[in-house]
């Protein structure tokens, strides 16, 4: 691939995970309950009833993830830290026991020549914040800054790339809004201030972190962007994009840049913000860099009998799809990273999470062939290549997911990893994605030293 070599220099190859979907050991070192092991219980939420308690158990096995890592010669792990495996009951005492693991994870790394990218809220809430009103109270947002502190305390001194929070839109519209994910409320109201707390949180996280880690932070917030397109010309269906782009992209962008909450979309949602004086500054803390998550492009229609926002995603004609449903659409990765690049100027870009779940088959000899993922990969780190000649400045990108995990409300069912996971067995096993990734980082490597 002649157009990687577009790709910046010291262009960062990473593989990225979340606690509760590969971690497992719930209930072991005094880690406390959060709301998805609450959601878990409940009859229905999740596919066949599976849940995170034994996961990859990667903390148990997180030394022989490593190597894995190093098979694939990624020189970055961007991994999530459990609040409740850290702070239990979600403020006062720290459990010394559940960050003394990642402080292990973290000097593992380190020993096998990897980068720790740690983020600091992966959906993970401990249910005793949540049964106290949860990210629709202020008071959540006030307890995270804390929790970040004590974790920019043990690992700051470390662990300079940070992630306060992954993807706020689905813990407040997927989690507040639509009831899917944890802790499956459906009021917007409680959406809307859940949306307002979470980037409040943020905040008070990067700010916490310059104010209690040893080395420098590299701070930043990884958000799901999408581009949103109108099923028609209609007047309708673009009016409904630009509430769909408002909903999913400039709800989050607007505010961490400065700009407050877009005025189109509170006049849409009809409900007050929860705010205080100096909450602006706060959610608008300087970013050393921003990831994107990027999956698919949103076509939209309007949908006036459904309640605010009102459109409907519509599934493309002839389109190509991953195991989830969703289109393959490697061109809206370009536009959205031009986008972001002009209209909000970031000093700095990171693909923290791009992937694509597929059927995937083992063959009789245990090896796991999966080209539909090869070509996924291949194609949306061209459009990365692409958005670079295009003068984005962009600096890494992290493959979703190292391992195939619990995929929330789908259980076990939808595998994204570049290495197979048997959760009979839990042997690992690089799969032809994985392998076709390592190949692409030694190209690269190779490229930029001849450079």
């Amino acid at each position: 691939m002649q157009s990687l070599h577009d790709l910046p220099p010291a262009f960062r190859w990473g593989v990225a995970t979340s606690a509760y979907q590969i971690e497992g050991a719930t209930a072991a070192d005094g880690r406390g309950r959060s709301i998805w092991d609450t959601l878990c219980e409940v009859p229905g939420a999740v596919e066949q009833g599976e849940n995170g308690d034994t996961a990859c158990d990667h903390y148990h096995r997180w030394a022989e993830d490593i190597d894995v890592m190093r098979e694939l010669g990624v020189g970055d792990y961007r991994f999530s830290i459990s609040w409740p495996r850290v702070v239990p009951g979600g403020d006062g005492v720290v459990n010394r026991a559940g960050l003394a693991f990642y402080d292990r994870l973290v000097d593992g790394l380190l020993e096998a020549g990897i980068r720790p990218y740690a983020t600091l809220y992966h959906w993970d809430l401990p249910q005793a914040l949540q049964d106290r009103g949860g990210w629709p109270e202020r008071a959540t947002a006030e307890r995270f800054g804390e929790y970040a502190g004590a974790v920019a305390e043990v690992l700051g001194d470390r662990v300079e790339n940070w992630a306060t929070l992954n993807e706020p839109y689905c813990a407040a519209w997927l989690g507040h809004l639509d009831g899917l994910h944890a802790p499956a409320v459906k009021d917007l109201t409680a959406a809307v201030h859940a949306s307002y707390h979470l980037l409040l949180g943020h905040g008070l996280a990067a700010q916490a972190l310059r104010a209690n880690a040893a080395r420098t932070p590299d701070v930043g917030i990884a958000v799901n962007l999408s581009p949103c397109e109108p099923a028609t010309d209609s007047d309708a269906d673009r009016d409904a994009a630009r509430r769909a782009d408002g909903h999913h992209n400039r709800w989050w962008l607007d505010p961490v840049h400065g700009r407050g909450f877009p005025a189109d979309m509170l006049e849409v949602y009809g409900v007050d913000l929860p705010e205080r004086p100096g909450d602006d500054g706060t959610i608008a803390t300087p970013l050393d860099h921003i990831g994107v998550n990027y999956y698919f492009r949103q076509v939209v229609a309007d949908a006036p009998g459904r309640p605010a926002p009102s459109f409907d995603i519509l599934p493309v004609p002839g389109a190509r799809t991953t195991a989830m449903g969703w289109e393959v659409h490697p061109e809206g990765l370009e536009r959205t990273l031009v986008r972001l690049h002009e209209d909000y100027a970031p000093a700095s870009i990171v693909i923290t999470e791009n992937g694509s779940a597929q059927h995937d088959v083992v063959e009789a000899d245990g090896t796991v062939h999966d080209p539909d993922r090869v070509d996924f990969l291949e194609r949306h780190l061209e459009a990365c290549a692409a958005a670079v000649r295009r003068g984005v400045p962009l600096h890494g990108y992290y493959a979703w997911s190292l391992m195939d995990n619990f995929e929330w409300n789908f259980g076990y069912g939808k595998r994204f990893g570049l290495v197979h996971v048997d959760y009979a067995t839990q042997r690992r096993t690089l799969k032809t994605s994985g392998r076709r990734f390592a190949q692409l980082i030694d190209s690269h490597r190779k490229a930029a030293a001849s450079a």
